[in-house]
């Protein structure tokens, strides 16, 4: 009788971890979309691209340069749109922990214009490294925080 206790726990967590699959694969590409629909070519994200991402009093840390909440993003986005038109960030290694996800990203991009006091605008591109933790409820990320090398941007878009 004892061998039945560990399949009855086995079966038990099998059933558990098909249930959270689906989820969990909805969850993820909505974290995938925050870069690929919002974060590369910002330009082109739509306030309802935004919305369909991140809630509408979704939480950052550090706060976006255009204000709290999806509509700071909008904003914000906006900027770095015409800024950096090539913008590009991409995911390195997604990490999952419950509904959180741990995002080691790289962006890379060409400011066309004054940037984090670079001006004028030198025409050299940057290549940098982020590290993000977004939430996840209901299918939309709620919170997010996130560092990113804008340092190296700086040493790379000044250097000789």
């Amino acid at each position: 009788m004892p061998a039945i206790k560990p399949r009855i726990a086995a079966a038990a967590l099998g059933a558990a971890l098909v249930a959270a699959g689906p989820a969990a694969a909805d969850d993820r590409a909505v974290v995938e979309r925050f870069y690929s629909d919002l974060l590369t070519t910002p330009a082109d994200a739509t306030p309802e691209a935004v919305r369909a991402v991140v809630a509408e009093d979704w939480e950052s840390t550090p706060t976006p340069l255009g204000g709290p909440g999806a509509e700071g993003l909008v904003n914000t986005l906006a900027a770095f749109g015409q800024l950096i038109p090539d913008l590009a960030w991409q995911p390195q290694e997604i990490l999952r922990d419950g509904n959180r996800y741990i995002v080691r990203g790289r962006a890379t991009g060409t400011p066309v214009g004054p940037f984090f006091g670079v001006d004028p605008a030198t025409g050299k591109s940057f290549d940098i490294m982020s590290i993000d933790i977004h939430t996840v409820e209901d299918g939309r990320i709620v919170r997010s925080y996130h560092v990113e090398e804008w340092a190296t941007a700086i040493q790379q878009l000044t250097a000789e």
